[in-house]
Order: C-alpha cells, then structure tokens, then sequence
C-alpha cells in the first residue's frame, strides 16, 4: 500500500510540477547563478512547482457497463422465475406469462442477442423494468386482489387484467426483439456491402 501512495505522488501532478522547477534550479546552479546556496534554490524551486501544480483531477465513477447490467439482470430474472413457480394463475394468464418469460429469457441469453441488447441502453433499462417491476408487479396485484373479487361479485375477474398486462407487456418485449433482429440484419448487411466493395 506504501509503494503505491509513493508510485501515485511520482506520477502526480505536484510531483511533475515540482521536478521541473528542481530542474530549473539545477540550470540556475551550472550557470553559476545560484551560487554556494544551490540547494536552497533546487529544494525551494522544486517546492514552489510543487505547490502551484493544479489539483489531481478525481476519477471518473467506475459505473457497470451494460453487458454487467444484463448480468444483474439476469440474476434477477432468476429470482422472479422462482417467485412465479410457486404462484397459481388461471390457466389464460399462465399461457400468457409462459410466453412473456420465454422472450425474456431469449433476450437475457448470453450471446449475440445479449451483445446486441447492451448496444440498446433504452432495451436494457425496458428490459430491466419489465423483470425487476412489471412483471412482479403485475403478478402480486392479481395476487392481492383475486381474494377480494370473491366477496364482490359482478366486477371485472383480476385474471383478465393480469392477462392485458402480460399482453401489453409480451407485446413491449416482441417490438425490442424485432428492433434488435433489424439492427442485427443492417449491421450484417453493411458488413457484406464491405466486403463486396472492397474486393472490387
């Protein structure tokens, strides 16, 4: 730890700042003008670059970048596959859910698709909504309010709103597959047109 405080200060600015003043107080000591007190003019010089070096720049934040947010991703995707095991949903809903989390899966799967997906920050944050609050969401309020409907009758059965929202959500996740399959087909295609024109 002690070597890399002393690596740090020889690679800081004061350090940089203050070498080049020692330096030009070595150029002041063989031209015979700092005379007999040269190292009082070496040491003050070094100290005075030292002290008028501009402050170190902080570092950047060191953010995850998007194929680590896919990864965190997909570790909750684990967690909600496990949540949804364990609950009943009638049999048009559960249809519905297999299908929205089949797509998701396929959207996760490390590979292209994955790689493609991390190029697509607004796919990754939708994909990231849809798994870590849509879809839970969704699920627990059908949940919640299943047991109520029996003690009111005549409303609108929770399943079929379960239903439109796996639907809306299905839907969400087929547009981000297709934008992410065209993208691929334009990126293929101009890789081919590259190939064609440079071997004419």
């Amino acid at each position: 730890m002690a070597t890399s405080k002393v690596l740090g200060y020889l690679e800081s600015r004061k350090n940089l700042a203050g070498a080049a003043g020692g330096i030009a107080g070595l150029v002041l000591t063989f031209t015979g003008v700092a005379g007999p007190y040269w190292p009082v003019v070496v040491a003050g010089l070094y100290g005075a670059g030292a002290l008028i070096a501009p402050p170190e720049r902080p570092a950047p934040p060191d953010f995850p970048g998007p194929l680590e947010q896919l990864e965190s991703v997909r570790a909750d995707f684990g967690k909600l596959t496990d949540y949804l095991a364990g609950v009943d949903l009638p049999s048009g809903a559960a249809a519905r859910l297999a299908a929205l989390t089949e797509l998701l899966a396929a959207l996760l799967e490390p590979g292209w698709v994955a790689e493609a997906l991390a190029q697509d920050p607004e796919g990754v944050h939708a994909v990231s909504r849809a798994v870590r609050q849509d879809v839970p969401e969704a699920v627990d309020a059908f949940v919640r309010t299943r047991w109520w409907t029996r003690l009111t009758p005549g409303t609108e059965p929770p399943e079929r709103h379960l239903e439109r929202q796996l639907g809306a959500l299905h839907e969400e996740a087929e547009g981000l597959a297709a934008a992410l399959r065209d993208a691929e087909g334009r990126r293929q295609e101009s890789h081919t047109r590259y190939l064609e024109d440079r071997n004419q």
